[in-house]
Order: structure tokens, then sequence, then C-alpha cells
């Protein structure tokens, strides 16, 4: 069901937003900018620790930077102090103007869950609520989101009780990743869930997990009702998705199929560009190897795939990845 959230103009009538996940040392600027120009609607930052940015961590504060073209633009932290929290929403808001600031309930790695932050707060509920409550109080003026999971467990399921009281403290839309904190990533996403968070609230709920494609996303939307899609995993050897995902929803036919070696490439090559210009001066280096876990996935569906990925790990500049782009093209023009 398609819900209006006045603050939050991407939702309403006729609209159904495409978000990016948020994803730790994934989702950087570069990565966004590149989903962003294959269709994705909105943008969250990685998640970042609120004590890091009250500490003026340099590396915090790089994490939520953002281009103008990315709007709209939300800045997802986390923690488990109130008062914390609420500070370092406060600042977040003062110095990059972000179009919304978004709560991370969903964590599931174990340094993240040891501070009791996370989806480790899904089994405290009442510290969660304390946290919102602080944030909302500390920022008024900009809308409030959140992300989380289902539960702990399959035995402590509360996504419909939490997204209820969240709706109370208001925020104003919630991303549901249907999964429990002890599933991590394992298992199948239960949209089931999801779509009974989506019937219990009237805020738009966005729907995350196990998005591959247009025709999948389409009959999410239908079955559960959801306002939007959040999609992460997939795009990251897949920023095409998006595209496929609007074609679908518009009832166009997906060009997805169409995706080749060489706008395989072509990616690669302008995610390489995009990290160099966003990291190299503070690097102090034009080298590309350190970026190869960001290149890899997209060699899927490469002929030769395995092949290429190693001999990525030879390219030392820019210019060595455009020359084994062009080799590997050239093979393949020869022998397909």
């Amino acid at each position: 069901m398609s819900r209006t959230a006045p603050r939050l103009p991407w939702f309403g009538p006729g609209r159904f937003p495409l978000y990016l996940a948020p994803m730790a040392r994934r989702t950087d600027i570069a990565f966004r900018q590149l989903c962003k120009e294959q269709g994705a609607d909105v943008m969250v930052t990685e998640f970042v620790q609120s004590e890091a940015l009250i500490r003026d961590n340099a590396k915090a504060w790089e994490m939520v930077d953002f281009t103008e073209t990315q709007r709209p633009m939300g800045v997802q932290i986390f923690g488990a102090t109130p008062a914390s929290m609420a500070r370092a929403a406060r600042e977040v808001c003062d110095r990059v103007r972000p179009d919304f600031l978004d709560l991370n309930f969903g964590c599931p790695a174990h340094k993240v869950i040891e501070q009791n932050a996370g989806s480790g707060l899904l089994r405290c509920t009442p510290l969660l609520y304390d946290l919102v409550k602080a944030v909302k109080d500390a920022i008024p003026d900009v809308p409030l989101t959140a992300k989380m999971r289902l539960g702990w467990d399959q035995d402590s399921i509360v996504a419909v009780e939490v997204a209820g009281r969240l709706e109370q403290l208001g925020v104003e839309a919630l991303a549901v990743h249907g999964r429990t904190k002890e599933q991590g990533y394992a298992g199948a996403a239960d949209w089931a869930w999801i779509a009974r968070v989506a019937a219990a609230v009237n805020i738009p709920v966005i729907g995350n997990g196990d998005l591959q494609d247009g025709a999948g996303a389409l009959r999410r939307r239908d079955e559960s009702g959801v306002s939007g899609v959040m999609i992460g995993r997939a795009a990251l050897g897949n920023p095409w998705i998006f595209a496929d995902v609007k074609a679908a929803l518009e009832g166009r036919p997906s060009a997805v199929g169409a995706i080749g070696p060489r706008q395989r490439w072509e990616a690669m090559l302008r995610l390489a560009e995009l990290t160099l210009e966003v990291h190299a001066s503070r690097l102090g280096s034009r080298d590309v190897r350190w970026m190869l876990d960001r290149l890899l996935p997209l060699t899927q569906g490469l002929p030769g795939s395995r092949r290429i990925r190693d001999r990525l790990r030879y390219c030392l500049t820019l210019a060595d990845l455009r020359r084994l782009g062009d080799e590997h093209l050239t093979e393949l023009a020869r022998d397909p």
C-alpha cells in the first residue's frame, strides 16, 4: 500500500522508491553514485558509530559525506547511549544536512552486538525506544527513519510491536529486513512478516531481503503491501538491478539481459574512477589494488571470470585496469 509521508516526498500516490541499502565498507560515496546513475532513488550512508562522530573522527565524517546529486540522502548512525546518539544526530544534521536521519537496529555483526547496538537492541526494546525518543527530541526538524530486523531469533520476533511503537515515537518510515539477528544472511528472508509490519502501521514500510530482479520486486510489492524496496547485496555485482526493477514497475521489458562484458568493464572503470576521485587525495596514491574487493563483484557474468579475477590482482593503476578490459574485450571479439 502506498502511504504518504509529508516530509519524505518520495513516497505517496504513484511512487514506489528504490533504496540502496546501507552496507558497511561497500556503500561509500563512489558506489552510491554508480547506483544512482543506474536508477536508485534514495541513498543511505553506511552506518557510522555515534561515538566516533562525537570524537570528530575524520574517517567517520568521511563516511557520512555525500554529493548533492545523490539526494534524497540519509545518514545512518548506530549506538547504545541515548545522549550520545542525540548529540551525534544533531552534529550530523548541522554539518552535512541530510534529507533524513536513519537509525540502525538491524546490523547482526558481533562487534556491534557486543556494544548492545544494531540488532542487539531488539532484545532490549526499552533502551531502543529511549534511543529513538532522544534522537527525535534532538532533531525535530529533520525526518527520522529506522532500519530493523524481525527480532533476535525465531522465538522472539518483535517487528510488529516495535514498528508500532516507533510510529508512535515519530519515526516517519521504516525499513524491515526479513531475517532475525540469529539468521545473519542465511536462509530466506520472510516477506510474510514484512507484510504484517506493513499492515500494522500507517507509515511507509520499505521491504528488504533477497531481491534479485525486477520481477521479484514487483511480486513482493504486490504481495506485501510495502511502500518501497531496499536493495543491498544484489546491487554489488549488478548495479543495473535498479533499472530492471523500474522497468518491471512501469510494465516495460527488462534490459538487464543486454548487459554484456563491455557494460561490465565500463562499470568497473567507472567505479574505480569514482573511488579514486573520492579517496586518492587522502591515500596519497592512485593505486587501485586496495579497491579489489569493490571491483570483483562486477566480474560476475564475465566470460572467463576466474582468470579475469586473477589478472585484476596485478593491476596497479587505472591505466592497467583499462588495458586489461581492452585486452579481454578484444579476446572475446576474436574468439567469442
